[in-house]
């Protein structure tokens, strides 16, 4: 099997342990580079640690082992405790999932889990402290960034779907809960103490100036920020073809739509409001990307990976 096809988010649906996803992401993922990405690295030498099975032997301080007969890695500055976290939005609408044929058939919500499941992984395999935090209009579960927590940020996960498959869709007119990403993000900035690599997931279905205001809450604690912004492809190309009532899926309202008169105004809205997102995030010298969620998870993981480079570089 190729490592596109173990990216493929259909694929990835049919595994059913959430670690054994982002294990399988991970290695398909490094085993389709032509070499294995060195992160992190620094001229900056830090300590010697014992070398672990899996450690690449390029590391190895030969000299040392020439002296002590044991095997040692060379650890540099910017390998060592970088806090990595992951802000995982589980608002409604991040529930939507297009047409349930064909590759790609997940939706947001599980597309974002993948991600944040499989950075989380690496970022533990690179020893980094992680940790995630889930939020709708306010925090839903928090896991502090710690050495040890993989299992509890992949724990924490599992149960935002389990959660996600047990809340019933809002009936028309019935919700008055306002998700923005302003509330939560404030929240969340208290408890990021020491500068961290901050990763959002979110559909970011908001004004493009409320987007950055909810952003600098995280930022303007020298945080490298970095926002995935999760699209299913049905949202992005609107291919309806019959007319039907289109549902709000936060507020449960109800609209009634003749797909083929609006196809070219709606994608041209939300052509504007992607382009506008990049625009802003890049003038605010934030990393951010657009994924349609029927896509392989590898352009998210270089994205990642090339924040991670700055990021490292910066300390």
């Amino acid at each position: 099997m190729s490592a596109e096809t173990l990216l493929d988010p259909s694929v990835l649906a049919r595994i059913g342990n959430l670690e054994l996803l982002a294990r399988t992401v991970v290695d398909g993922f490094v085993n389709g580079l032509h070499r294995s990405p060195h992160l992190g690295s620094s001229t900056d030498f830090a300590e010697h640690r014992s070398y672990m099975p899996g450690d690449d032997i390029r590391g190895i301080d030969w000299r040392l082992f020439a002296r002590s007969d044991r095997y040692y890695v060379k650890q540099f500055e910017a390998e060592t405790n970088t806090n990595f976290v992951v802000l995982l939005d589980v608002s409604p609408s991040m529930r939507y999932r297009g047409a349930t044929e064909g590759p790609g058939s997940v939706g947001k919500l599980d597309y974002g889990i993948y991600l944040a499941a499989a950075l989380t992984y690496f970022s533990s395999k690179q020893r980094d402290r992680v940790g995630l935090a889930t939020f709708d209009d306010d925090i839903v579960e928090y896991v502090p960034p710690s050495a040890k927590h993989l299992r509890l940020v992949l724990h924490a996960l599992e149960r935002t779907t389990t959660r996600a498959e047990a809340v019933a869709a809002p009936e028309a007119g019935k919700s008055t809960r306002s998700f923005t990403l302003e509330e939560p993000l404030k929240k969340l900035s208290e408890s990021l103490r020491r500068r961290s690599i901050v990763l959002l997931i979110s559909d970011l279905y908001e004004e493009p100036d409320a987007v950055i205001s909810a952003l600098a809450n995280v930022r303007g604690r020298g945080n490298d920020v970095i926002i995935f912004h999760l699209l299913d492809r049905t949202e992005l190309d609107f291919p309806f073809l019959d007319a039907t009532n289109f549902v709000d899926l936060e507020t449960g309202e109800k609209m009634p739509v003749i797909p083929e008169y609006l196809r070219t105004q709606y994608r041209e809205v939300v052509a504007t409001h992607t382009a506008t997102l990049a625009r802003r995030m890049q003038e605010q010298r934030l990393d951010y990307a657009l994924f349609d969620t029927s896509k392989p998870l590898d352009k998210a993981l270089f994205t990642y990976l090339l924040a991670r480079e700055r990021f490292s570089t910066a300390r």
